[in-house]
């Protein structure tokens, strides 16, 4: 048990920086995809909702906007880290992303503030004494 801890944990040479960052966006992908889907399910729920809801025309913006950035984030090159000539390049368009997934919790946060509400939701509230 402890020589298979020890393995686990320890590397037997130099780390692969593209193996590293080759992970590290595999999950960050992940998460993206995630998103992507929360927010198509938004879309659909505001759609359903109609024209009537008072937020629909904002949110249906807002919800687009989200998607189309999120699609151009998903859009990032792979470059190899190792290679020192690229690193400028890498160094800008890793900026970009990060400033692009900046826009993207805000834009998400005013998402979430107009409120997306399953149809029928409101109505059942509204029901209630």
């Amino acid at each position: 048990p402890e020589s298979l801890q020890k393995s686990w944990f320890q590397r037997n040479g130099p780390m692969n920086i593209n193996h590293y960052a080759n992970k590290k966006s595999a999950a960050e992908s992940m998460l993206d995809i995630a998103l992507l889907m929360a927010n198509a399910s938004q879309l659909k729920a505001v759609i359903e909702q109609g024209p009537s809801f008072s937020f629909y025309m904002p949110l249906i913006v807002l919800i687009s906007l989200s998607l189309t950035m999120q699609v151009m984030q998903l859009q990032e090159l792979k470059y190899d880290l190792n290679n020192p000539a690229k690193h400028g390049k890498l160094d800008f368009l890793n900026n970009l992303a990060t400033g692009l997934v900046f826009i993207i919790v805000v834009v998400n946060i005013f998402i979430t503030a107009f409120g997306v509400q399953k149809p029928g939701t409101a109505a059942k509230a509204e029901a209630k004494p």
